[in-house]
């Protein structure tokens, strides 16, 4: 099979291709089309922009010209981008995505220059070596891979990393040398994949151990990016090789293999099973990826969806706290370093890749939940600073990583929070879906019509949106009501709207022609509810309406009477600031959103104990 292995996979997906592409029913809105508008969540992306702009271009291309012997006396960069580190070079990649949003969708000049400069200077690194070849790391870290099986750390993860930042440099702002650059990259990966036999790259994938060493990232997915913008079927082929049977197979028959394995090396290769699906239509991906989002958020995340911590079988020392899915159904393991903010970014990405597909409100409620309480509560709100792991047990403190630390979490989170004008809206012919209330304009640049939100949700849950049309258009405004809402109250330039009352997550439907300056108002009712653990019902999560709640505490929050009674002890305190009090066993606990959790000490998960 030696050297035959791509060959014979582009004759196979030559037929999958053509049974069909999985086309979205709900399209996102590009990026350029959302802007944010002054509110909280702006701010918490100017923090992030104030960072990014502060990084040292050259001191990001020293490791690439050092690893190409070019000439750099920058000072290098440290943490996982230090020299000698293995991962050294992911970084950039995340940079360049973050750069390529900015540029597209804020034109700012001195970002395209910067974003120019970067590729520039990345491509002369990749022509020393005169074979697409392009990172900060040598080519024998994949001999050692290829050979060994281990001692080197996650070479494909980083490849892929700038592979996708250049490819974002081309997809959303035409830079014609990025995408070069990245063929000749897939073109390298190819020929080095072909000189494999399918044992060994059978090896290579099987990462079913603790902390693998070849966590392959999402070189399938930006392969199959790649394929859909190229049409080589050779792409094709190649993102084919990085998609593990031992994994999808399972997945697609309904079986929870998830206990024990490496939550971000296995998140993002389900991922690259979701563009999979995109691009050949095959069920079988399909439905590898909708079971593993009904088993994740099912049963192995907690009440804010993020996952991640001790593995069952801990055989290394990261295993024994973090990183690694649990059996089902068994989340009562409050270590210091659950909850992987990189988890949860790709958790909602894969989230909002299925609302595209199936306008399924159960994605948007999933969705809107980790918004607020898995990603924003990632980052201090006074410094933009980010966290690792976001512990959810009592007593913890968030444990910010430093600017020099350049973690895994750091780029991705970076990247992420550039993006949270996202997935708030999405359209088809007949209209658009609202799925976040984030203070907002999108523009529907085909229809002629621009939609303005405002309000301060979650904290107050009342939202208006108002219509700007160049003539009377008739389109339907698909407002979303979560799951948590108690009802909602719609208005239409002040006019009651009949609202059909639900207990599961659903849509509002106004189909109307509408005009230059009609205005939509809704008020959500909401309430105290508790999300107990599967695996012990007295140990739960406190939320009020869409807000996670945590405990100002330096103690283990241990409570008296039943879940009932609890919520009963609830009152408001700060109103505008989603801040509560609990009177409970003689005590009094204060509560706010755990997103406005920066340095104090706290705990989310509380325990009733009547002994």
């Amino acid at each position: 099979m030696r050297k035959l292995v791509i060959s014979l996979l582009v004759v196979a997906f030559g037929h999958w291709v053509a049974a069909g592409q999985s086309a979205p029913i709900a399209e996102p809105f590009a990026s350029g089309d959302v802007t944010l508008t002054p509110s909280w969540v702006k701010d918490r992306e100017e923090l992030n922009i104030r960072f990014l702009r502060s990084l040292d271009r050259e001191r990001l291309l020293h490791n690439f010209r050092v690893n190409a012997q070019l000439p750099s006396d920058a000072k290098p960069l440290g943490g996982w981008e230090a020299p000698g580190v293995g991962l050294r070079g992911h970084y950039v990649g995340h940079y360049l995505s973050a750069l390529s949003t900015l540029v597209v969708r804020d034109g700012d000049q001195e970002l395209s220059r910067r974003l120019e400069y970067i590729i520039d200077e990345l491509a002369k690194c990749q022509q020393t070596f005169g074979n697409g070849y392009l990172s900060a790391f040598p080519e024998r870290d994949f001999d050692v891979l290829e050979t060994r099986f281990t001692g080197v750390w996650a070479p494909y993860y980083t490849y892929n990393k700038v592979m996708q930042g250049l490819l974002d440099a081309y997809t959303r702002t035409g830079n014609r040398k990025a995408y070069r650059m990245v063929v000749e990259m897939a073109g390298w990966a190819g020929r080095r994949m072909a000189r494999l036999d399918r044992a060994t790259i059978d090896r290579i994938m099987y990462t079913a151990q603790a902390n693998p060493q070849n966590e392959p990232g999402a070189m399938n997915e930006v392969l199959y990016k790649l394929y859909e913008i190229s049409g080589d079927p050779q792409h094709l082929a190649l993102a084919g090789l990085f998609d593990p049977d031992w994994f999808a197979n399972p997945l697609a028959r309904g079986e929870d293999i998830l206990s024990g394995l490496h939550s971000n090396t296995h998140l993002a290769i389900v991922n690259g099973f979701a563009r999979r699906w995109s691009v050949t239509g095959e069920t079988k991906y399909r439905d590898a990826v909708v079971n593993f989002w009904n088993m994740l958020i099912g049963h192995h995340a907690w009440a804010n969806g993020s996952s991640s911590g001790p593995r069952p079988n801990a055989t290394t020392s990261t295993s024994l706290t973090a990183e690694h899915w649990g059996d089902a159904d068994r989340l009562g393991h409050f270590t210091k370093e659950i909850a992987e903010s990189c988890v949860s970014h790709n958790t909602q990405k894969l989230t909002a890749y299925l609302f595209a597909q199936t306008a399924d409100p159960r994605y948007a409620d999933s969705y809107m939940n980790m918004f607020y309480n898995a990603v924003m509560a990632v980052q201090s709100p006074a410094t933009g600073a980010y966290v690792y792991h976001l512990p959810l047990g009592s007593p913890r403190n968030k444990k910010y990583m430093k600017d020099e630390d350049f973690f895994c979490c750091s780029g991705s989170s970076l990247e992420a929070f550039t993006r949270l004008n996202d997935n708030i809206y999405f359209r088809d012919e007949r209209g658009v879906w609202v799925n976040l209330y984030i203070p907002s304009k999108v523009v529907w640049r085909e229809k002629g019509v621009e939609l303005e939100q405002s309000g301060n949700f979650p904290k107050d849950t009342k939202v208006s949106l108002t219509v700007t049309a160049r003539r009377e258009t008739a389109f339907t405004l698909r407002l979303f009501v979560p799951s948590w809402s108690e009802g909602v109250e719609v208005r239409v330039n002040g006019e009651k709207v009949d609202v059909e009352r639900r207990t599961a997550a659903a849509y509002v439907e106004l189909a109307r022609s509408w005009k230059n300056g009609d205005r939509v108002e809704m008020e959500f009712r909401s309430g105290f509810h508790v999300k107990p653990l599967p695996d012990a019902s007295n140990t739960f999560a406190i939320f009020h309406g869409p807000t996670m709640l945590a405990f100002e505490t330096r103690r283990e929050v241990v409570l008296k009477g039943d879940m009932e009674g609890v919520v009963d002890g609830l009152s408001a305190v700060d109103p505008a600031e989603g801040v509560f009090e609990l009177l409970n066993g003689g005590e009094t606990y204060r509560l706010r959103p755990l997103f406005d959790v920066d340095e104090q000490s706290y705990g989310v998960y509380a325990t009733i104990k009547n002994y």
